[in-house]
């Protein structure tokens, strides 16, 4: 009786192709209201000044609570196994990455 239960309270994700793949983002930018939280995930190129937004998400603050609490736990499982991940050294990402101008 109590692994049928446990089985009724699995939850069935599907992923469909359209987003299997993911989008990569080295950059988030986070603003919220009083009853949502939005996060858009942008994708910055070395010496290009613009950059585009190629995801957003859109969640509830109790939402967006779990989230930074399953990011904690991961970080510090993935920190147990790999060590400690450096943080980026001055005010924030320099808009050219640190990598050369570009020049044309």
């Amino acid at each position: 009786m109590a692994q049928e239960k446990k089985k009724d309270k699995q939850l069935n994700i599907e992923l469909g192709e359209d987003v299997r793949e993911g989008v990569y983002s080295n950059l988030a930018i986070i603003t919220h209201s009083n009853t949502e939280f939005v996060l858009d995930f942008v994708r910055m190129m070395p010496g290009v000044p613009k950059a585009r937004v190629k995801s957003r998400v859109v969640m509830t603050p109790q939402h967006a609570k779990r989230l930074m609490k399953a990011l904690r736990d991961n970080i510090a499982k993935f920190e147990s196994m790999h060590g400690q991940i450096r943080d980026i050294e001055g005010p924030g990402l320099p808009m050219n990455m640190g990598g050369p101008a570009a020049e044309a």
